[in-house]
């Protein structure tokens, strides 16, 4: 999955908010070099980052996505927790859901998902990093995301889950849930791994942003090996290429 931010304050320095031409060049490169999925996004997830509108947030998106649309043909996905934002964009071409809320700040997407038969990304996240048994504590809330998820009508087939690398967790979470990711597999759904240029690989390696490549193939490496089906990534060039090395190892050549 490759990461197109509509955004002007990206924690990774490539938003690329009023410049469309920008973003569409910026998609037809990712789909060159391999991605199956693009993540089109249009407000910024890093920590304290300020919310927008549901008006500025289509504003930034939906332009980006109907020129994106007509011109790319892998499936795209809608980043975003907004119902209204989210319908628009399946009306302009989105095909996928990707709610980093996981339905806790509108449980309506899920009917809206249901409706249109699009699947849904469910991450976890929360306010803060305090808790009794994190693990335990994360996959009890992706249960109950997946449990509204179905009792609004979603297929099964059409969930998807994300852990939430870098959402209410601490260093040492993130790299607790990358060591014991294959745990997730318990809940029966593809598993997404989001954890491309973010914090944690800065913290630990002492790096901004845009050096953080090698740090980001370890953990799609090591991902894949404990089960991750999707990899949210910036950098899909070199990261095909861990993934296809990784797979070839884990899941066989072919």
């Amino acid at each position: 999955m490759g990461i197109l931010n509509v955004t002007p304050d990206s924690f990774s320095g490539d938003g690329l908010d009023g410049r469309p031409e920008e973003a569409l060049a910026r998609a037809k490169e990712m789909v060159a070099q391999g991605a199956d999925i693009l993540d089109i996004g249009g407000e910024s997830t890093r920590p304290r980052a300020a919310s927008v509108s549901v008006e500025e947030e289509l504003r930034r998106v939906i332009p980006v996505l109907k020129q994106v649309a007509k011109e790319i043909s892998i499936p795209i996905s809608i980043d975003t927790y907004k119902l209204e934002v989210a319908r628009q964009a399946l009306d302009c071409g989105a095909s996928i859901i990707n709610d980093v809320w996981g339905l806790k700040e509108d449980i309506k997407l899920a009917a809206l998902a249901a409706e249109r038969r699009a699947p849904i990304i469910l991450m976890h996240n929360q306010k803060g990093a305090i808790y009794t048994n994190m693990m335990a504590e994360v996959l009890d809330s992706l249960r109950w995301s997946v449990a509204r998820a179905r009792e609004a009508g979603v297929s099964p087939e059409n969930i998807v889950i994300d852990p939430g690398i870098g959402f209410g967790k601490t260093v040492e979470h993130n790299l607790e849930i990358i060591r014991r990711l294959d745990e997730f597999l318990v809940l029966g759904y593809p598993l997404l791994l989001g954890t491309s240029r973010k914090s944690t690989i800065g913290k630990i390696l002492d790096l901004p942003p845009d050096q953080r490549l090698e740090g980001t193939a370890a953990t799609v490496a090591i991902g894949i090996a404990k089960g991750a089906d999707v990899v949210r990534v910036h950098d899909v060039g070199p990261m095909m290429r861990v993934v296809r090395m990784s797979d070839a190892i884990v899941r066989g050549r072919r």
